[in-house]
């Protein structure tokens, strides 16, 4: 046990919990200056998934490895409940477990990233290639991908969708395959347009290109997001005295928007700053995945570095206006059970990883 404390990455721990103790200064904020109603459960629940993260790292490698397929057929099943029992607002997608509201859809991110992890640490790399191989993790990849689109939720289809991509690329799967994919999506974008996505999600899409086309609807979001960014300035206004939050102009500054709030109370100074956290830990991400010595530790550390990646590049660009709004949180920042549990699942694997990294059979 004492070699396995010694072993972990430390500074992945505390930049974990730096960016979370922000966060709960950021809720606070958002509250008007209270813990109620959001910040003492984020605090809660990071204290509850930071255990989890602890007890993922400890248990050996190979129990994790052992039942990989297993946690994603639960997944699976969960989002299939959640097209029969789910609930939510204008979108299903939460279902309700012993009175917990959970959102399958930020699971699935971690069990798919465990089983390509697994499929692609079985297969020799002289096999990769093979169009044949190509088939089930297409498969792990495209259930989910489709489940959640009736759901419907863009934003983290996209981003699961992503995320296998990117998995495939690392494994070693040709750059020409990844080529004639895009070329046929881009073939396929009026077919998407008109049978696939709800007049909503073609709205955003048409704000994101011109938000100033529906100000008081569509463009609403992305207009007040841009405003609190640009009246931060430099150093920002101030804790407690970001006027568009607090007026009550910005909307969801708990959740998807907190990030522009932090821009408006600390300026580009503070933004800066988290998004030096963030790329830190990213980078950590990837030095663990190149100091593994096994292919299933590599994929899967490549795996959550760039599940956090898209993450914050997605949240950011969707907040300054370079994506279409989709409603994206920020991890370890963002008002959320599922999301925080599941970020730091990942982050427990990671430390997992990292902890068994010289191991290469198992």
């Amino acid at each position: 046990m004492l070699y396995k404390i010694y072993k972990i990455n430390w500074l992945f721990i505390f930049l974990t919990i730096i960016l979370s103790c922000i966060g709960f200064i950021a809720l606070y904020s958002a509250a008007g200056g209270s813990l109620e109603p959001w910040a003492i459960k984020q605090i809660y629940r990071f204290s509850f998934s930071l255990f989890i993260l602890f007890f993922i790292a400890f248990i050996d490698i190979q129990f994790w490895y052992k039942h990989c397929y297993t946690f994603f057929v639960l997944s699976i099943i969960l989002l299939l409940g959640v097209e029969i029992f789910g609930h939510g607002l204008g979108s299903k997608r939460w279902i309700k477990i012993f009175g917990l509201n959970i959102q399958p859809s930020e699971l699935v991110k971690v069990t798919l990233i465990l089983a390509l992890a697994r499929y692609y640490h079985e297969l020799k790399f002289e096999r990769i290639g093979q169009i044949k191989n190509l088939l089930l993790p297409l498969i792990f990849i495209l259930i989910p991908v489709g489940l959640i689109l009736l759901q419907p939720d863009l934003g983290t289809s996209i981003t699961v969708l992503f995320l296998g991509v990117t998995i495939l690329f690392a494994a070693g799967v040709r750059l020409w395959k990844f080529i004639l994919s895009f070329i046929l999506s881009v073939i396929s974008l009026p077919i998407i347009w008109i049978f696939l996505l709800k007049e909503y999600q073609q709205k955003r899409i048409l704000s994101f290109l011109n938000p100033e086309s529906d100000p008081l609807g569509s463009g609403y979001h992305l207009i007040q997001s841009k405003i609190a960014l640009g009246s931060g300035g430099i150093y920002g206004k101030g804790f407690l005295n970001g006027s568009q939050a607090y007026l009550n102009f910005l909307p969801e500054k708990q959740t998807d928007f907190i990030f522009t709030m932090i821009g408006e109370e600390f300026g580009f100074i503070g933004i800066i700053f988290i998004l030096s956290l963030y790329s830190l830990m990213i980078i950590i991400c990837f030095y663990i995945a190149f100091q593994s010595f096994s292919t299933f530790g590599r994929i899967l550390s490549i795996g959550v570095g760039t599940n956090l990646f898209l993450y914050v590049i997605l949240n950011t660009a969707m907040v300054v206006g370079l994506l279409p709004v989709v409603g994206i949180p920020l991890p370890l920042l963002s008002y959320g059970g599922t999301v925080m549990i599941s970020i730091m699942i990942s982050f427990g694997f990671l430390i997992n990883i990292k902890v068994h990294q010289q191991e290469k059979n198992f």
